[in-house]
């Protein structure tokens, strides 16, 4: 896979992610919990008995062949403010959604590079073991022809075998980086994800460190979580102080009474169709326990608010400590460009000095083994600039709209 595809593939089937959006969707199923009080909840049933003498209620009914009752909130502040905090509880599952994806969209880019870096390593390597063989060949000849110490051949054998060591290890941290990748993407851990070899144009990064606080603080999905339950604490504040408030609801019933409960013989008159309507009215007194609730939410609400303040400044110090980096890591890769530059000339000019006699074939082998570790600094030096870069995007929450502008 590209990078693009990894990370793409990883948005739309991690696990991760697909639980963030099941409790998204739990909480939002949570709002139709919270206004199902409002709507009407009709239960029929029969409260039939045999009676003896005068019909007495069966759990506060009167007896009946068939009996209905409806039930409905009319008024009822308190739950109407649990309706909002059950939105504004939605709402910060949908930033955990959100900055989930971000962290896997990170996680798998990361993946992606340390597996991309672990197969242009692990091709080095290989190149480097195939010149310390021919290095060993060189020795050894020389070595029958009395032109080196049997030790020269035994230090040879032995850069060898830890090269090839070097080569196994890398093959074996490749694997593991791929089995890593295939999971982060959503795969089973019995495939691989192997990253395609391409050329990517460097991430663009915010022109001022200024811009990219601003751009960090207003897209952060953790400050935004941390602010809808500051409102949806309000909320519940509000709703507490709202106990003291009169209540309304809406009460139904319905009956089917017979002569056998001996209605007939207490009451002046027989229906044998009863019902009423009407609305029932409390209005609470005496709530002692309001004001405990009030100052306990209040106790929350500063939390969260401090909370907040702390989030900010973390990603005012992580975009600066990210920007450094990049500066440190721009520089590394400088410095490991110049060095493989040196190390290639020389390489060259080695080849020249061969052609004239002047260079031994081993000399020239162990030059290129120079320029095969200049290498594998220069790329390892590339990979931690890259990862440098998204780590800001990351941030700026700009990571995932990168990578899908990538080609």
């Amino acid at each position: 896979m590209t990078l693009r595809q990894a990370v793409a593939l990883a948005i739309k089937q991690n696990p991760d992610i697909e639980l963030a959006r099941l409790d998204e969707e739990s909480a939002r199923h949570g709002i139709r919990v919270a206004r199902d009080p409002f709507t009407p909840h009709v239960t029929v049933g029969s409260g039939l008995a045999y009676t003896n003498g005068f019909p007495m209620s069966i759990e506060g009914s009167a007896p009946a062949i068939i009996q209905a009752r409806a039930t409905q909130y009319l008024f009822n502040r308190p739950q109407s403010y649990a309706i909002a905090q059950a939105k504004e509880t939605a709402r910060a599952a949908g930033f955990d959604v959100a900055n989930k994806r971000d962290e896997v969209a990170y996680r798998t880019a990361a993946l992606y590079l340390d597996a991309e870096r672990s197969v242009r390593i692990g091709d080095l390597a290989r190149r480097e073991a195939e010149s310390l063989q021919r290095v060993l060949e060189t020795v050894q000849a020389q070595v029958r022809e009395g032109r080196a110490l049997p030790l020269a051949e035994k230090q040879a054998a032995f850069t060898l075998a830890r090269a090839r060591q070097i080569v196994e290890n890398l093959d074996i941290e490749l694997a593991g980086a791929e089995t890593t990748l295939a999971i982060a993407v959503g795969l089973s851990a019995a495939d691989r994800v192997r990253p395609v070899a391409e050329e990517r144009p460097a991430p663009a990064l915010p022109v001022s460190e200024e811009g990219a606080i601003q751009t960090a603080i207003e897209s952060s999905h953790d400050l935004r979580k941390l602010q809808s339950q500051i409102a949806a604490k309000g909320l519940e504040i509000r709703g507490e102080k709202a106990a003291r408030l009169p209540r309304a609801d809406l009460v139904a019933q319905y009956g089917l009474f017979s002569k056998f409960n001996n209605y007939d013989q207490y009451f002046a008159k027989f229906q044998r169709n009863n019902g009423e309507i009407g609305v029932s009215f409390q209005v609470p007194i005496f709530s002692p326990g309001v004001s405990s609730q009030l100052v306990q939410s209040s106790t929350e609400v500063s939390h969260l608010k401090t909370e907040l303040a702390s989030a900010r400044n973390r990603i005012s110090a992580d975009i600066q400590q990210s920007l450094r980096d990049v500066k440190k890591a721009q520089t590394a890769a400088e410095v490991a460009r110049l060095d493989l530059e040196v190390a290639r000339e020389q390489l060259n000019v080695n080849l020249a000095q061969m052609q004239e006699g002047r260079v031994t074939l081993r000399q020239v082998e162990e030059a290129r083994i120079t320029e095969s570790d200049k290498w594998i600094a220069f790329y390892d030096a590339q990979y931690a600039l890259e990862k440098a870069r998204w780590a800001v995007l990351r941030l700026t929450g700009e990571l995932v709209g990168s990578i899908e502008a990538l080609p």
